[in-house]
């Protein structure tokens, strides 16, 4: 494995929160994933394949914007392996690989709505600065 795909690797992992060696394989995540027909990879092959490093094949799916983040693949896992937290920080990689969904400081006060909670702006800004 490469550094540049290591260093993908610890990011997804640190980013995720998610340790993916707990997982056994037991595959009751993607058993219970509403989505599982519409995925390529499916929950519990994320998590085999980010232990793994496997992470071009998911960097490059369609899988990570088919997840509906409903955490249904968190609450079946007997080990507390959260494989859509996994899902998630990969989809987070691709869209800051793309240069996508960049925030700037100086475009906050644009974004300003009396409707819309400060703290989706704070959250959305500290998701898409780095």
């Amino acid at each position: 494995m490469n550094n540049d795909i290591k260093n993908l690797q610890k990011e997804v992992i640190l980013t995720s929160g998610v340790n993916p060696k707990k997982c056994m394989k037991c595959g009751k995540c993607s058993a219970t994933c509403p989505s599982y027909d519409e995925m390529e990879y499916h929950p519990h092959q994320f998590v085999y394949m980010v232990e793994n490093g496997d992470l071009e094949p998911l960097l490059n799916s369609k899988s990570i914007y088919q997840c509906l983040s409903c955490f249904a693949c968190i609450e079946r896992c007997p080990r507390g392996v959260e494989p859509a937290k996994l899902i998630e920080a990969v989809k987070l990689q691709v869209i800051r690989k793309q240069g996508q969904n960049h925030l700037k400081a100086d475009d906050i006060p644009n974004l300003l709505d009396e409707d819309l909670p400060q703290q989706a702006i704070v959250s959305a800004f500290r998701k898409y600065t780095k």
